[in-house]
């Protein structure tokens, strides 16, 4: 199931079996979808290439309609491997607006909430997970 650093979840090439496993994949594993690189600076800071995104930490998105819009993180969809940014709505028929969400493989993170210690030791240890 795991080679290294990547992650095999099945042995097919088929796009409708490498779908299918992605869906069906346990949550634990699923967290590691949400991850996203690090800007330049936090690459060189932490000797790190990316992390799993968390509430707090600031994005900026770099493909798709919202490209170059820069916010918060306010929700993480695990299960979807998806963020709700600040600032990435569109007004509704009705009236009103609704938060669109983003692909976690879409942003460049450029700032990190540490206020997790665990998070903050594991960050400054460097390049070891």
């Amino acid at each position: 199931m795991f080679s290294g650093d990547a992650i095999d979840l099945t042995e097919s090439r088929q796009p409708r079996k490498v779908k299918r496993s992605l869906h069906e994949a346990r949550s634990m594993l699923k967290s590691i979808f949400v991850r996203a690189p690090l800007s330049d600076q936090l690459r060189e800071k932490y000797r790190r290439r990316a992390v799993t995104v968390r509430e707090g930490d600031t994005v900026k998105i770099v493909r798709g309609d919202f490209k170059n819009v820069e916010g918060k993180v306010q929700k993480v969809d695990v299960k979807e491997g998806r963020l709700f940014v600040e600032g990435v709505t569109r007004q509704k028929v009705k009236g009103g607006t609704t938060q669109l969400s983003v692909s976690a493989s879409k942003v460049l993170v450029t700032g990190l909430s540490l206020d997790d210690k665990r998070r903050k030791s594991r960050l400054e240890q460097g390049g070891a997970s």
